[in-house]
């Protein structure tokens, strides 16, 4: 057993702000990861580029920087995709603190609870079972996997419980850049043959050269020269939560990316050569559970550019971005944009449990809301606001829930974080 002053589970985009955030603050943190390496869906899940927008001054400007992908705007850099095997490296180095203990290829097994206080986690390692408390733990797994084992009210998809489907991104080598087409998503209108890109790509799936549910076929650059990522791969009906559903859900992913590379090659000029180097290792999930908190924030209220007096997020900014949950492309024929909008901190407090934060795409919102806030620059700026929220909550002996916002807020406006313009 192996106490700590603030916990983290998962070391995805969230976590490793949360850990870093806490560790500045002068906490003692462990930082729990289930794979072999740091960076969750920037490395292990294959995820790029780095979606969405938040207020200046936070450490997704300091990642995306060390990553090699600086932008401003909400799809990065031209919708630039980072390099996953430097970020293995860059994001190791970055949370390589002595005020953090990694636990890497250990998996969240329990949560040790008196009452509705939580007080640590179990893990699962090669070691067998190690124990780790302390007074404030985050849930970063994306799963919401603590919460869910704490008991917290949990919320899954939409009305109908279906959720956005799983996809396995890829990486294309071998192109032509004289010729090879970038398409960075459903908002991209570039052209192909003379007519829109997307649309061309649903005419050669209505003609069966590629399956209807992957006909919206997403290029998106890389920082290296001749590559494409490739988000595209697509199955519906998956509740990545439930352990029987996995297998079959990478297997057929896999199954698409052969499928796709094929098509690339012999239909799409500048891919004739192309070939795929590197693949996430762990399916990427849009949409699983929901930790319902203090507060439900809702897609209305983001769209309008909603602000609270308790933000801890600022000016994030994402479309709301469905995809079909029961069938193929948006889930929504109209974009729903959203202006820059507030996150409270009610949204990061799991209802009726103390000790816990959330803190991911895990926190508490709606089903349309969720689809905008899941992106990975909106979770690190919550990871370091949450990890900061840890920090000063366990050095004053109070619970998450106890803790004045005010406190939080200074600490982070003095940080440099814009918070209240």
């Amino acid at each position: 057993m192996k106490k700590y002053d603030v916990i983290v589970a998962g070391a995805g985009p969230a976590g490793i702000c949360a850990a870093m955030a806490a560790a500045r603050m002068g906490s003692k943190v462990a930082l729990v990861e289930r794979y072999g390496v740091v960076g969750g869906n920037l490395t292990a899940g294959f995820v790029g580029p780095i979606l969405g927008m938040v207020g200046k001054g936070t450490m997704r400007d300091e990642l995306v920087e060390l990553l090699g992908v600086p932008g401003n705007d909400m799809i990065g850099e031209t919708g630039m995709a980072h390099d996953v095997e430097h970020a293995k490296l860059a994001l190791a180095r970055f949370v390589d603190n002595p005020l953090i203990d990694v636990y890497l290829q250990s998996m969240v097994a329990d949560v040790i609870k008196d009452g509705n206080l939580v007080k640590g986690l179990v893990l699962a390692t090669n070691e067998g079972p190690i124990r780790l408390e302390a007074p404030v733990t985050i849930d970063a797994t994306g799963d919401g996997v603590v919460s869910f084992l704490a008991g917290a009210h949990i919320e899954k998809g939409r009305e109908d419980g279906l959720m956005q489907p799983v996809t396995l991104e890829f990486r294309v080598d071998g192109l032509d850049e004289q010729k090879a087409i970038i398409c960075i998503g459903d908002v991209d209108n570039v052209e192909l043959f003379g007519m829109r890109f997307l649309d061309w790509c649903k005419k050669q799936a209505d003609e069966g050269k590629i399956p209807q549910k992957i006909a919206a076929v997403r290029l998106h650059p890389t920082v290296n020269a001749g590559s494409r990522q490739v988000n595209t791969t697509q199955v519906n009906g998956v509740d990545i939560t439930r352990v029987d559903q996995i297998f079959k859900a990478d297997l057929e992913l896999r199954e698409q990316m052969e499928i796709l590379v094929k098509f690339l090659r012999e239909n799409v000029p500048g891919y004739e050569n192309c070939h795929c180097v590197a693949s996430g290792t762990t399916t990427g999930v849009r949409e699983s559970r929901r930790v319902m908190g203090d507060y439900v924030i809702t897609a209305e209220e983001l769209a309008d550019g909603c602000r609270f007096p308790d933000v801890v997020v600022h000016k994030a900014e994402f479309i709301v971005d469905i995809h079909n949950p029961a069938g193929a492309g948006q889930a929504e024929a109209k974009i729903q944009y959203c202006k820059p909008y507030d996150l409270p901190y009610r949204c990061f407090l799991p209802e009726g449990l103390e000790g816990l934060l959330v803190a991911g795409r895990c926190i508490s919102g709606t089903h349309r809301a969720h689809a905008s806030y899941r992106v990975m620059s909106i979770c690190m700026a919550m990871g370091e606001a949450i990890g900061m929220a840890a920090s000063l909550a366990s050095s004053k002996g109070c619970t998450p829930r106890q803790l004045d916002v005010k406190e939080l807020q200074s600490a982070m406006t003095a940080k440099g974080i814009e918070l209240f313009d």
